[in-house]
């Protein structure tokens, strides 16, 4: 198994004292980086006594020289093993310890924004967003995804809030009202084996999989359509549906409805604000709309804020809505009363 795939599910825990070792150094002038530094053959040894030091040798290396990319650092305590990762991201786990600590650790919950119908203004769907438990958490969804890919624990987050968007369908969604649950692709290098988690907390749950709508949220990434093919006939395999986001964005173009066919698209925001200002926005949603049917795909248009972009969306035929014209994200499945709206 790869690198990567051995954090899906174990935790960094570096002690406060230990050893590290630096291999497959291949910097030539490597000076002594204090009297307890030991270099043989390109390979580091150092005992430290604090993080801070750690901190401060792993800066001191990836200073040297940017070739730094096949070094490995092995922290370990006594004779046990604790961490084998590349330089530059075992970097970032020091930098980041706080954020790293959270990701494993702590409280995540689900809040749920709405998903409405265009015609009907009935609530369609949630998506479900992740978010600290504790309000005095000043970390965003976005910090914690970057922290985590950087350090390698993006499968393990993803995991997590997978976890918990599954947790918040069963008891704060009612049955029959679809969820929406991000997940990032390049967390999945094996769909049989990664997903069958994500497959057993629905079952644990008792939650129906055709509830269940699992979103990309990383399509402008998408470089091997065959992978994402194949982790979107594992879902569906389940009974469960999915969703391509972003259409319009980087590689998530039209010609992704026709190779993928997933079951609903979310098009932009980008291409849904203001577009009853602008021809050629109001032009694409329009085109989007008519492969889509014919495809057999739901539409969601997303970042919908004014009534006049919901009025483009529905004469064009688009599905679905969401954005803060019907709700922002909220802790419990809030029912707005949109037909007015709507209507």
């Amino acid at each position: 198994m790869n690198e990567l795939c051995e954090y899906c599910g174990i935790s960094i825990q570096i002690p406060e004292s230990g050893t590290i070792k630096v291999e497959n150094m291949l910097h030539k002038d490597i000076h002594q980086f204090n009297n307890k530094l030991d270099v043989t053959n390109g390979v580091i040894n150092y005992t430290y006594e604090t993080l801070a030091e750690v901190e401060k040798l792993s800066e001191w290396l990836l200073s040297l020289s940017t070739s730094f990319s096949t070094a490995k650092t092995i922290i370990s305590s006594g004779n046990q093993t604790i961490s084998s990762v590349s330089l530059d991201k075992f970097t970032e786990q020091i930098r980041n310890k706080e954020i790293i600590d959270f990701i494993q650790k702590g409280e995540l919950v689900s809040y749920l924004q709405p998903i409405v119908g265009t015609k009907t203004g009935e609530v369609y769907a949630y998506e479900s967003l992740l978010r600290a438990k504790d309000p005095a958490m000043q970390i965003s969804p976005y910090e914690l995804f970057e922290t985590a890919r950087k350090t390698g624990l993006h499968s393990l987050l993803d995991k997590r809030a997978r976890e918990e968007a599954i947790k918040a369908k069963k008891r704060k969604i009612k049955p029959g009202t679809k969820c929406f649950i991000n997940f990032l692709p390049s967390t999945i290098y094996n769909p049989e084996f990664c997903l069958k988690h994500t497959f057993n907390t629905v079952k644990k749950y008792e939650v129906a999989p055709e509830d269940l709508v699992f979103e990309v949220v990383e399509t402008e990434k998408i470089l091997d359509v065959d992978h994402l093919k194949s982790v979107f006939k594992t879902y569906k395999r389940e009974g469960i549906k999915v969703a391509l986001d972003d259409v319009g964005a980087g590689f998530s173009t039209i010609e992704m409805l026709k190779l993928l066919e997933p079951d609903y698209v979310k098009i932009d925001r980008s291409f849904v604000t203001f577009c009853d200002q602008d021809e050629e926005k109001s032009s694409f949603l329009s085109e989007v709309s008519h492969i889509s049917q014919n495809l057999g795909i739901k539409v969601l248009a997303e970042g919908i804020e004014r009534k006049e972009e919901l009025e483009v969306c529905s004469q064009v035929g688009i599905d679905l809505c969401q954005g803060y014209l019907f709700g922002k994200p909220a802790e419990k499945a809030v029912e707005p009363d949109c037909k007015t709206i709507v209507g």
